[in-house]
């Protein structure tokens, strides 16, 4: 048997900020969760989601050090889809006016999608995308 794709794993700095942002963006997770040191969420189609604090992280790893929260370590991110390029406008912008850091704003990308780009409370890089039936122009 193949090993198979079962959990995205977020090391966080403040539980409760990041589970915030989370649930902006759709994820159920109970208000209780936010004192929590681990905390895991199904998605739909069964994938889970875990988050835990970088003292969790360090109790089995203790040389662990957190990645820079710019943004700037890169290279990853989570994709999230909306139903329309309108809803990407709207989730970016309740997003960024809630104080979280808006990296790209929201365009018309070349590959038919509308597109932004935001960091969560710990750096980590969340796309948000829709399928656009106006391409750009030019």
């Amino acid at each position: 048997m193949a090993p198979r794709m079962d959990l995205i794993g977020l090391a966080v700095a403040d539980m409760g900020r990041s589970l915030a942002f989370y649930r902006r963006l759709g994820l159920d997770i109970p208000a209780s969760a936010d004192t929590e040191q681990h905390v895991e969420v199904t998605l739909p189609g069964g994938l889970r989601m875990a988050f835990d604090t970088f003292d969790v992280i360090r109790s089995f790893y203790p040389g662990w050090t957190p990645p820079p929260s710019d943004g700037s370590a890169g290279g990853s991110s989570l994709a999230f889809a909306c139903d329309s390029p309108a809803e990407v406008d709207a989730v970016y912008a309740e997003l960024t006016k809630a104080g979280y850091h808006g990296e790209l704003t929201p365009w018309d990308a070349f590959w038919g999608q509308r597109y932004a780009v935001l960091h969560d409370p710990d750096g980590n890089g969340v796309d948000l995308f829709a399928a656009n039936p106006t391409p750009p122009a030019g």
